[in-house]
C-alpha cells in the first residue's frame, strides 16, 4: 500500500484545496495517471498516481490539506481488471454472460433516453410534457420559471406559479419572499485575490488617469484582414494583440511604468512581460505573456488563447502566473463603460480596456459618429509621476489610432523625412 501525499508546490505555500477527484474510490489506476486536482493560492495543479493499483480515497473534494498530508493510498498488489471492470482471471467466464445481456440493455437505455429528451421546453431547458405545452401556449420565457423538479426540471406547478406572479422570480429556485442565507467556503484563490487587492490599496499611492481612443482604424483592419489572418495563422485577430503591442512600445518609452519598487531601489525592466487578466468561474487570474516586445501579432493572439484556455481549465502553472511587469484588463467584454482597475502588485501600473461604444465626436468642425473606447491607467504614484502616466496613456492612444505605427513605433512619414 502506497500513500499519495500532497506535494510541495512552493516555498510560501503551506496548504492547498482538493478541487476534485478524477477517479473514484475503488477505481484501478495506471502509473502516472492523473487522479486529482489541487488548488493553491497561486495556481491549480494535478496529482498523478505513483504506482498502478486500486485507489483508496482518504480526503473529500473541498477539503483543505496541509503539504505532506495523505490524500489517498494505492493498493499495488490488487489485480488489474479487464476493460469492463471484471478481473482478468474471470474475464473468459464472464464474456458469454455479458454478450447475452448486452443487446436488451442497450435497447432499453435507448428508449428511456428518447423519452427523457422529449419533454424539453426549448434547447437547454428540461420540462415535463404538460409544462412544455403551457410554456408554448402562453409564450412563457422558460428562464423566468423557477424549476422545482428533479435535476432542475420544470413542473406544471412551476409554470402556473410564474403565470400567477408575473415579474416575480425567486433566487436559484427558492420560494418567493425567501430569507435563506447560503454559506460557502472561500477557495484559496479567492482568499489570495482578497488579500492582494487589499494589500494593493493599502501599500500603494494609487491614482487613475483616463483617456479615450477611436477604435475605427483597428476595427477596419480586423474587418479587412480577419479571414486572411485566420487562414494564415490559425487564430482570430482580436483587440488584445493591438493593445499588448501598443503597450510594449509605450513601456519602452516610459520605463517607470514598467518598473518595481524593491526595498529602496527601483527595478527597471528592459522587456515587457504583460499580464492579461482572465476571469474564471473560480476567480480572476493574471497569466503572463513573456517578451511581448519581441512577439508578432499572431504570436500574441496564440498565446492569449493558450493562456485563457488554461485559465478556464485550471491548468495554469505557478510560473505562468508570476513575473509580469505590467497588466492589461478588459472589462469591456462584460459591458463595462468605465472603471478604475486595481494595480497587480508589485507592478506599478495597469491598463483598463472598456466597451466600444459609438459616440458623437467633433472632428474638423463636424459631428461624426465614431466607435470610442475609454481607457483607464491606474498607477503607483510612488514610482510614476503624473506627467509620465498621462504621456504613457496618450502614447498608447496614438498607437491605437494609428496602427501603422505599431510596426516600427514611429510615424512612417516622419521617419522617411528623418523628423
Amino acid at each position: 500500500m502506497i500513500d499519495i501525499k500532497v506535494p510541495t508546490v512552493g516555498e510560501s505555500i503551506s496548504e492547498v484545496t482538493l478541487l476534485k477527484w478524477n477517479k473514484k474510490d475503488g477505481d484501478y489506476v495506471e502509473r502516472d495517471e492523473v487522479i486529482a486536482e489541487l488548488e493553491s493560492e497561486k495556481a491549480t495543479f494535478e496529482v498523478n498516481a505513483e504506482k498502478a493499483g486500486v485507489l483508496k480515497l482518504s480526503a473529500k473534494e473541498g477539503d483543505t490539506l496541509k503539504i505532506g498530508d495523505s490524500m489517498a493510498s494505492i493498493d499495488e498488489s490488487a489485480a488489474k481488471p479487464a476493460s469492463n471492470g471484471t478481473p482478468v482471471a474471470e474475464k473468459k467466464e464472464a464474456t458469454a454472460e455479458v454478450k447475452d445481456e448486452k443487446k436488451p440493455e442497450a435497447k432499453d437505455q435507448k428508449v428511456t433516453f428518447v423519452e427523457d429528451k422529449k419533454p424539453a421546453a426549448s434547447d437547454g431547458v428540461k420540462a415535463t410534457p404538460v409544462a412544455s405545452a403551457i410554456i408554448a401556449d402562453k409564450k412563457v420565457d422558460p428562464k423566468s420559471v423557477s424549476p422545482t423538479g428533479y435535476q432542475g426540471k420544470i413542473l406544471k406547478e412551476d409554470v402556473l406559479a410564474a403565470l400567477s406572479n408575473p415579474g416575480k422570480k425567486a433566487f436559484n429556485g427558492a420560494e418567493l419572499f425567501s430569507r435563506n442565507v447560503r454559506g460557502e467556503k472561500m477557495s484559496n484563490l479567492r482568499k489570495t485575490i482578497s488579500r492582494r487587492l487589499v494589500e494593493a490599496k493599502n501599500t500603494t499611492a494609487m491614482l487613475t488617469t483616463f483617456n479615450e481612443v477611436d477604435m475605427g482604424h483597428i476595427m477596419e483592419i480586423r474587418t479587412k484582414y480577419k479571414d486572411k489572418f485566420k487562414e494564415a495563422h490559425g487564430v482570430g485577430l482580436g483587440f488584445m494583440s493591438f493593445f499588448a503591442k501598443a503597450c510594449s512600445i509605450a513601456l519602452a518609452e516610459w520605463p517607470s511604468v514598467n518598473a518595481y519598487i524593491d526595498g529602496d531601489q527601483l527595478l527597471y525592466h528592459d522587456y515587457a512581460d504583460i499580464s492579461i487578466a482572465v476571469s474564471t468561474p473560480r476567480g480572476l487570474t493574471v497569466p503572463v505573456i513573456r517578451n511581448v516586445e519581441s512577439m508578432s501579432m499572431a504570436d500574441i493572439e496564440k498565446k492569449v488563447i493558450e493562456l485563457a484556455g488554461k485559465a478556464r481549465d485550471s491548468k495554469l502553472t505557478a510560473e505562468e502566473l508570476t513575473g509580469g511587469t505590467f497588466t492589461i484588463t478588459n472589462g469591456g467584454v462584460f459591458g463595462s463603460l468605465m472603471s478604475t482597475p486595481i494595480i497587480n502588485i508589485p507592478q506599478s501600473a495597469i491598463l483598463g480596456m472598456h466597451k466600444i461604444q459609438e459616440r458623437p465626436m467633433a472632428i474638423n468642425g463636424q459631428v461624426v459618429i465614431r466607435p470610442m473606447m475609454y481607457l483607464a491607467l491606474s498607477y503607483d504614484h510612488r514610482i510614476v509621476d503624473g506627467r509620465e502616466s498621462v504621456s504613457f496613456l496618450v502614447r498608447v492612444k496614438e498607437l491605437l489610432e494609428n496602427p501603422d505605427q505599431l510596426l516600427i513605433g514611429k510615424d512612417p512619414v516622419k521617419t522617411l523625412l528623418e523628423l
